[in-house]
């Protein structure tokens, strides 16, 4: 962790700041926008990329990617502007769950891997940089959007030790492990062999 030097009182401002922030669902506003019809209702009912892309709207998916990568940043870059590094995190940390537990849809939120990314771009680039490569690679092989998701949390944590960032570990965990268990089914398929490829509807 990094040294505390920030009020308990403004860290969970940023905490509640940044969950606000995470919990903005681009990808059912743009799918509504877009006229691609609701989520909820299309292939796993995820409102994250993967499952726009399976409205066969590329753009919308490409987006969605982007606008949810950018409010985990942009999180994380308010709150060290504003207060420091360790509201930062407290902020990354709040935009995680914001995204995955949003209340506005009922606590039924993304996987957050594009928030994630975000994030660590966001916290820590060269880390950010790297998952991202770990996402990318695992991806063309395997064509496992959810695997991908999977390798590049948890590379994350050695990468965080390896590039200097240790102070982040703490944070690297916890994200890590909740990226894992928002995954728990898609884990239960992919040891069977039925989780479904990167473009594929339904």
């Amino acid at each position: 962790m990094p040294p505390i030097d920030t009020s308990i009182e403004m860290i969970l401002f940023w905490a509640l700041a940044g969950y606000v922030i995470g919990s903005i669902a681009f990808g059912m506003l743009l799918a509504r926008l877009m006229g691609l019809g609701n989520l909820r209702d299309i292939g796993s009912g995820n409102i994250g990329a993967t499952n726009v892309l399976r409205t066969g709207n590329k753009k919308a998916a490409a987006l969605t990617l982007l606008l949810d990568g950018a409010k985990g940043a942009v999180a994380v870059l308010l709150a060290r502007a504003f207060a420091g590094e360790d509201a930062a995190q407290a902020a990354a940390l709040g935009a995680m769950i914001g995204h995955c537990y949003p209340v506005w849809l009922g606590f039924r939120g993304g996987k957050g891997v594009a928030t994630f990314l975000g994030l660590m771009l966001a916290l820590a680039w060269p880390v950010g940089l790297a998952c991202c490569a770990v996402w990318l690679i695992t991806a063309a092989v395997s064509r496992i959007s959810s695997l991908s998701a999977l390798a590049a949390a948890a590379s994350s944590t050695f990468l965080l030790v390896f590039l200097g960032y240790g102070e982040m570990l703490l944070l690297g965990i916890a994200l890590t492990l909740l990226i894992f268990w928002r995954h728990r089914d898609n884990i239960r398929r992919i040891r069977s062999g039925t989780e479904s490829r990167i473009g594929q509807k339904g």
